[in-house]
Order: structure tokens, then sequence, then C-alpha cells
């Protein structure tokens, strides 16, 4: 328990001690009387708030066990403000609320998941338009910089017509085969794009669904080598390598329209698995090594002889069965 949840807080770049389960296991039996428990949950709020400014209440840390009834306190308005589900942390004496290991490991793992949930919601919101021109003001600037242009003004109309003819400039210097022609051919009207942008948001959720279902099902994978007693003893050793590579994943498609626009014709090109040069990154040693003769495994309907009846012999003293119908019925008749 105390592995996971120190996992979890380095991935979200915690500095502290309590990144190690050891120093976090005792930082939860001493709860608001650890001046490093207080601070971890003072670091959570304070990045909490970071991501979500409405949020109005904050955690102080303490400078030792005589201010824990204080920091209850402040601990009270925060679960309060954010609606926390647990009510062993929002009922009852808020001095004695953290001096169960549950409740502070319950308080931590709250604090966690509203953190992570904050950053994946920032993480998803569009982009704000700057309507002073301030991005486009640095993409202009970086256009001039890769083409070794001076402008006098960035807001000099001339200034588009000296980048697209420097461009059309180094484009005709170079070989023929140097850069290929435009995969999308088609001049695209209002509806066109339109179509294309449902495509894409389609295609996006499509993406968006299968990736869940794969991450899905590598979380499940990983907890199934937690059950058996080997992994219980490396249960923090599995979490410490896995951990990072979850939180590299991510659902959300980075395919937009812009990469359509700049796709060439070599992107539609179908090279096969096996050949040459898909071959030169994938191939190993193991597949040179030849299996030999293998047994023969069946398989082939078509192949399957019908199997003959099994005959049983009769016993002595019996008869068959539909005989024994017969008499039984023919006495009863007498």
């Amino acid at each position: 328990m105390a592995e996971e949840t120190a996992a979890r807080l380095r991935i979200l770049g915690y500095p502290g001690s309590l990144g190690e389960p050891s120093a976090l296991d005792a930082a939860l039996d001493a709860g608001a009387r650890s001046v490093e428990f207080t601070g971890l949950c003072s670091w959570l709020v304070a990045q909490l708030k970071s991501v979500c400014p409405s949020i109005e209440e904050s955690i102080s840390p303490t400078q030792g066990p005589e201010e824990a009834d204080s920091f209850q306190l402040e601990v009270s308005g925060v679960v309060s403000e954010l609606h926390c589900p647990y009510t062993a942390l929002t009922t009852g004496e808020v001095t004695t609320r953290l001096t169960s290991r549950d409740n502070c490991h319950n308080l931590l793992g709250f604090l966690i998941s509203e953190l992570q949930a904050a950053r994946v919601l920032k993480a998803r919101e569009p982009l704000p338009v700057e309507t002073d021109g301030g991005k486009a003001r640095g993409e202009i600037q970086l256009i001039c910089q890769a083409l070794e242009i001076e402008p006098k003004s960035l807001h000099n109309p001339a200034l588009l017509t000296e980048v697209q003819n420097t461009v059309s400039l180094r484009l005709h210097s170079l070989p023929d085969s140097a850069v290929m022609n435009p995969l999308l051919k088609r001049q695209l009207d209002p509806e066109l794009w339109g179509r294309l942008a449902a495509v894409s948001q389609a295609l996006r959720v499509e993406y968006e669904c299968r990736m869940r279902m794969l991450i899905k099902r590598f979380q499940v994978t990983v907890q199934s080598f937690h059950w058996g007693e080997r992994g219980e003893a490396r249960s923090y050793s599995m979490s410490s390598v896995v951990f990072p590579l979850e939180a590299a994943l991510s659902p959300v498609s980075l395919v937009s329209l812009s990469l359509l626009l700049a796709a060439r014709e070599d992107a539609s090109r179908i090279v096969k698995t096996s050949s040459g040069s898909s071959r030169l990154g994938t191939s190993c040693a193991v597949n040179k090594i030849l299996m030999g003769s293998v047994p023969d495994r069946g398989g082939r309907p078509g192949e399957i002889e019908h199997p003959m009846p099994s005959w049983e012999r009769r016993r002595e003293g019996g008869r068959p069965q539909h005989q024994q119908k017969r008499s039984g019925k023919k006495q009863r008749d007498k």
C-alpha cells in the first residue's frame, strides 16, 4: 500500500523524502504529528491550487507536533471544499481525524487523485487564443530565423510575401526527388474542411477508446503479477518500474489535420513488415534458430476418420434394453 502511494508521489514530481516507502510508512503512523506528512499534504494542495486557482482553502506545513490541531483544522476546510468522499475525514471530532493511519492514507490517496485528475483536465484544455497576437509573432520569428530573414517589422504585410518567395527559391534549389508532392492534392472548400474535421474527430474518439482498453489490459496484467508469492515480495521493485511507464501512456491522439496537409506521397506507400528494409530493425538472433521436425498436431477436420461404434459384450443373463421393456409390458398386460 505504501509502495504504490510512494510511486505515485514520485510520478507527480514530489521532491521530498516521503517518496521512499519506509519513510512514508513512518509518516503515516505519526499522522498529523509528523512534520514530513504535513509538508507532503501542503505540497499536494499547493500543486493542486496551481492547476485550479479557484480553490480557496490551503494547508500550511507544521513546525512540530504541537501544531497538529491547527493542521487538522486546515485539512478539514480543504476536504470540505473538494467534497471528499471519505466521511471519516469530513465528520467527527476535527482534532482526532488524522490520528488513524488509515485516515492519513485515505487523505493522501484523495489529494493525489485530485491532483492527477486536475492535471489531466488541464492538459486537455484547448490552448487560449491570444488576442494580442503574441503567439503569432513568436511563430513568425521562428520562421524568419529558419529562413535567415531579418525583418524590419513583424507587422509588415510584405513580410509574408518575402517568406513565401524565399521558401519557393529554396525548394527550386533542391534536387527533384528531395521534396515529394503533397499527398492531398485537392483544394478544400469549407464543406470539405467540415467533413475532414468530423472524420478526424471520429478517429480520435475511436483511438482514445482503443487506447484506454489497452491501458486497462496493461494495468490488469501488471496486477496479476502481484498475486504470487514472489510478486508480493517484489511489489515495490515492480511498481517503481511500471508506474513511470504507465504514466507515459496517454489515450489522447496527437494526430491532427495539420499532419494531413504536411503528408507527402511517400506516406501512402505500403511496406511489408517482412521486407528487407523493415527487417533491418526487427531481425534478431532468435529468428535464425530452426525448430526442426515437430509432431503433427492435427487440426484438419477433412482428414479425420469417423470413429467406429464401440460394442459391449452382453452381460451374463442380461438382455438388450428394448427386449426388457417389451417383456415388462407383456407382463403388465397379463
